[in-house]
């Protein structure tokens, strides 16, 4: 099989945007996220007590069961190298170190608060498409929609868990925090530190001339522009749509620009 690693962190921090940086390289497929950690999952549930039929399956066969998931699911991929996208992955760290151990991580962040913002900026935007993100519900205000997905099951605060389980973990010599102020306004030193990361020789990529379309999907999630990747790399500063009490609520959260909290091994750009 191909080299595989895992493109994670938080959402909105553009992990599509690196995707499709990535795949510009003829020998690598990225994409946005996928079904595979989703599978990872229930697999793994399957497999466990509650079926009273675990009892012949073992650790070695659920090893090879999950190995065997990759595999079938890019069987028909020809790229030497594939990243494999999920918000989940950060917290199947552990279990992915095991089944390839040369597998490396990078973790999309960006500060809490611009996150947030960039979610309700979507649901603002898209005022006649309920979105997905709240179960189609089309009511609700900035601050119900901002405390849903903050809270430990939500969109961002799940992630946000499992991102600092992975920062802080055994395995986080395989992982790289990339931030998204470094992609948008230093692409070319991004990038490289990523190369130098996975151990890959570096390729020339565009940034002034990016092509990733999944218009199909945003729509039908009922969230249009939700994995939207400008032609361009560039930062585009503005102003917040969040008003200022629940703006400032997280501006203590991004734990990887204080150095005094980032662990030994963990490697930040």
């Amino acid at each position: 099989m191909s080299a595989v690693h895992f493109i994670s962190g938080l959402p909105r921090s553009g992990s599509t945007l690196l995707a499709a940086l990535l795949r510009q390289n003829p020998r690598f497929h990225a994409g946005m996220s996928g079904p595979l950690a989703g599978l990872f999952g229930a697999l793994l549930g399957e497999m466990s007590a509650r079926n009273e039929f675990s009892v012949f399956i073992d650790d070695a066969k659920r090893e090879r069961i999950l190995h065997g998931l990759f595999d079938n699911f890019y069987a028909d991929c020809p790229a030497e190298v594939i990243f494999d996208t999920n918000r989940a992955w950060c917290g199947w760290m552990p279990a992915v170190s095991r089944l390839f151990p040369e597998a490396k991580m990078l973790a999309c962040v960006r500060d809490l608060q611009w996150v947030v913002d960039s979610i309700e900026r979507l649901i603002q935007r898209n005022v006649f498409t309920p979105s997905s993100i709240f179960g189609f519900n089309p009511g609700g205000t900035v601050y119900t929609r901002a405390n849903g997905v903050v809270a430990q099951d939500g969109m961002v605060g799940a992630s946000y868990d499992m991102l600092k389980q992975a920062c802080y973990g055994a395995q986080r010599d395989r992982l790289l925090v990339v931030q998204y102020e470094s992609l948008t306004t230093d692409p070319g030193r991004t990038m490289r530190a990523i190369y130098d990361f996975i151990d890959e020789p570096m390729f020339e990529h565009s940034f002034d001339n990016i092509d990733y379309d999944v218009t199909e999907f945003d729509e039908r999630a009922g969230t249009p522009g939700l994995h939207t990747v400008h032609a361009e790399v560039r930062a585009q500063p503005r102003e917040t749509v969040l008003p200022p009490d629940l703006f400032n609520r997280f501006l203590r959260d991004a734990f990887w620009r204080d150095p005094a909290s980032i662990p030994a091994g963990l490697q930040v750009v």
